[in-house]
Formats: structure tokens, C-alpha cells, sequence
């Protein structure tokens, strides 16, 4: 079969290799569509320290299953699957708390195992024991439920900041996880949503979405926008996910009393560190958290988003390449010209 091979940082390579064996107590799923990450650019121009090369990349897959050997309950052949694809122990204090993502033994798929950018992907034993694989209605289109995974960090990022109806939500950012923090917000109930950008390409991608305002704060206040639109009060929440330290500091400063705001982007490794006016969070009672990954119940809640047709899935992937594409994948994403491209093998 063919695979999109991880071998050190600007070497990935599509080649030909075995079709993987299925074990019992394993599936193996035929892929038909695998979603490109950030994280997989990433790995492509820096590598990740927990990848052991060379290894088949993609985690944001969808497909059907093609082989069981022996009965799994809940799933047949034929069922469309994704999965939460960072697999827990099932063992440690966060798994026994139900924070699976949290692990303290996480192994991800396309980065521990083998990934989905490739034409077959076994789902491993650990990951159906512990809930991990989720089924899709068969009406979703494979490039759509490819989604699913990235849908559901933002659906935890949602969760994590206490979106309540009728709320107002800033979100710092508008690349494709940024807006799909925005739909998470507006499923969650919120009534107005906000946005920041300082890309022109990414200001226009925005605009394409159900989103009330589109800030440039270079061109505009920011602060002073929010304070007009809250009488001076500030976003009920704010979600950074712009991967810079300006908007996570500026962030204390947008939000209200009792507000919350979360940290969804990273930043890099060394250049973490954050100079923060820690009297707003103690005087306003500030409630400051971070996101990171899914759990399968987000997945859940993301396949539910995706079923409904007012889900603008088809404004969301922007292109559809194949394996032997990757690179020109990687490539519109560093241009910016992409929200998210697809593979089908």
C-alpha cells in the first residue's frame, strides 16, 4: 500500500510498503480520507521528540473497516469510524478520572503508531478497550468526518471555558483551528463571537463564516472594540489560539470580571514563558485555563456537529490532494492559503 513515511525533519517520504497485519482484538480500517494538521507541518519542519522514524503520519483519518478478526462489540465491517486518536493507559489517575487526554502515558496515533495517511491503518487493541473508536453515520462525506478529530479539540476548548447561551466570545486568531473553536462557541450557545486576525489571507477565510466581527488589531483597537460592545466590561471568554505570546498576555485585559479565558495554542518549547498582570486575575477573579487534545465523548459531540446540515464542513476543507501530494499540502498551509486540506489515498 502506499504511506506518507515520516524520516527526520524535511524528510517525508510517500512510498510503497505492507499492507499491516490485523491481530486479534484489533481493525483494520480502510482509509478514505485523512485530514493535514498543523502538528504534521510541524513534524515535517522541526520533527517531534516523540516520534520514532520512520512511521506513517496522519491522525485526523476517517475510513471503513475492513477487517476484524475476531468480534469487536458496537462495530462490524462496513461501519465508518474515527477515533480519538491520542490512545490513554485506561490505568493512570487521569484515565481512571475519566481525562483521558490528560494521560500520562499518551501514545497518539502518527506519532506512536502508525498513522492515517496511508491506504489501510490498524486501530490498535489499548485504543478499542478504552473507547477510543467512535462510529460515523455512513451520510457523512469522508472528507468531512475527517474532521471530526480536530472538531473535537475545540469542542474540549469549548467545554473547558464554560460557554454558556447567550455569552459573548472573543477568539484571538482566525486560522482553521481558530474558527472551528468559533462554530464549537456558537453550538455551545453563544450569541456573539468576536475574532482577531493580523493575516490578510486568514481575514478573508473568516469571513466566509458565521462570525459577528473580524478584527485586524493592527489597524484597530481592540481593546477599545470590546470595551464598546461590553459597556466596558469585557468577553464573557476569551480563547487564544493564535500560537504567540502577545495575544495570550493581551488576553487578561479582554475579558470580564469572572471571565474566563483559555489558552488553546501552544507555544514553542523555551519560548513559553509569559509576562502576565497576575492583579487581574486575583481582582477580577479571572479564571485562566489551557486545552489540549480530546477525549472521546468531544468526539462524539464533533460527529453530532458534523451530522447536522447546517455544518459548513464544505467551507472548512479547502483542498483535496492525494498521498503523493503531501508536500504541496504542507506548502498551502505555510502560505496560509489553506483552512484544511484533505488526503484521499
Amino acid at each position: 500500500m502506499k504511506a506518507v513515511r515520516f524520516y527526520a525533519p524535511g524528510d517525508v517520504r510517500v512510498e510503497e510498503i505492507p499492507v499491516p497485519d490485523c491481530n486479534p482484538g484489533e481493525i483494520r480500517v480502510k482509509v478514505d480520507a485523512c485530514a493535514v494538521c498543523g502538528s504534521d507541518l510541524k513534524t515535517f519542519r522541526v520533527g517531534n521528540p516523540r516520534m520514532k522514524p520512520p512511521i506513517t503520519m496522519g491522525h485526523e483519518f476517517t475510513g471503513i473497516i475492513e477487517r476484524m478478526p475476531e468480534r469487536i462489540s458496537g462495530f462490524e465491517e462496513g461501519d465508518r469510524i474515527v477515533m480519538a486518536t491520542s490512545i490513554s493507559c485506561g490505568k493512570c489517575l487521569y484515565c481512571k478520572k475519566g481525562l483521558t487526554n490528560l494521560c500520562i502515558n499518551l501514545a497518539p496515533m502518527g506519532f506512536v503508531y502508525n498513522g492515517g495517511m496511508a491506504e489501510y491503518v490498524v486501530i490498535p487493541q489499548k485504543a478499542i478497550a478504552n473507547g477510543h473508536l467512535i462510529k460515523v453515520p455512513k451520510d457523512i462525506k469522508a472528507e468531512y468526518a475527517a474532521l471530526a478529530e480536530p472538531l473535537s479539540c475545540a469542542v474540549n476548548s469549548v467545554s473547558q471555558s464554560n460557554i454558556r447561551k447567550d455569552d459573548f466570545v472573543l477568539i484571538m486568531g482566525a486560522g482553521p483551528m481558530a474558527i472551528l473553536n468559533a462554530l464549537a462557541a456558537r453550538e455551545f450557545g453563544a450569541s456573539k463571537i468576536f475574532m482577531t486576525e493580523l493575516s490578510e489571507p486568514r481575514l478573508e477565510q473568516a469571513r466566509l463564516f458565521d462570525i459577528d466581527r473580524i478584527i485586524n488589531p493592527a489597524n484597530e483597537n481592540l481593546k477599545e472594540i470590546i470595551e464598546e460592545e461590553t459597556d466596558g466590561c469585557g468577553a464573557d471568554v476569551v480563547i487564544v489560539a493564535a500560537p504567540a505570546a502577545a495575544p495570550q498576555e493581551e488576553s487578561l485585559e479582554l475579558v470580564r470580571k469572572q471571565g474566563t479565558v483559555c489558552l488553546f495554542a501552544s507555544l514553542p518549547k523555551g519560548k513559553s514563558s509569559l509576562n502576565i498582570d497576575s492583579r487581574l486575575i486575583h481582582y477580577n477573579e479571572i479564571r485562566l485555563t489551557g486545552s489540549s487534545d480530546s477525549t472521546a465523548e468531544h468526539v462524539k459531540r464533533a460527529v453530532n456537529m458534523l451530522s447536522s446540515p447546517r455544518f459548513p464542513a464544505g467551507k472548512l476543507v479547502t483542498h483535496i490532494l492525494g498521498l503523493n501530494n503531501i508536500k504541496d499540502a504542507f506548502e498551502l498551509m505555510e502560505r496560509g492559503e489553506a483552512l484544511r486540506v484533505v488526503l484521499k489515498p
